[in-house]
């Protein structure tokens, strides 16, 4: 299922958006954007790195094995049949398909409980199947 999927975000839950702006900013020297409400009042950020992989932050609680998350790309869509697929196979969803800015998301475990996230943008179809 995501053997030809590139991993194209890493996902950051983060106290204080403002500190992690600056600090990957003026400490890390990373090109950081600030995004804006991410939909529950709080700001969000994103910093591109040279081989194309998003950093992405957003203010949440966090606690250590909750964050970072890799997120992979389903860049032709089918999210949901994705998900399906991997419930099939007896895997864990975490989060079930959910809206996130610019597309949707979900969140699936591995077997030690680590989370695995998916994301595609909604100009894509969610479900490719007919």
């Amino acid at each position: 299922m995501f053997r030809n999927r590139k991993l194209g975000t890493i996902c950051y839950f983060v106290s204080d958006v403002s500190r992690t702006e600056a600090f990957y900013r003026d400490v890390l020297g990373l090109e950081v954007q600030n995004m804006g409400d991410a939909g529950d009042g709080h700001e969000w950020l994103m910093a591109q790195t040279i081989n194309g992989i998003e950093l992405i932050f957003f203010q949440q609680e966090s606690r250590p094995g909750n964050s970072p998350i890799i997120v992979f790309e389903i860049a032709e869509g089918g999210i949901d049949d994705v998900v399906a697929g991997l419930a099939e196979k007896g895997v864990t969803i975490v989060t079930p398909v959910s809206h996130a800015p610019g597309g949707w998301s979900a969140e699936v475990a591995d077997p030690d409980g680590h989370q695995i996230s998916m994301y595609q943008s909604e100009d894509q179809p969610r479900s490719l199947k007919k």
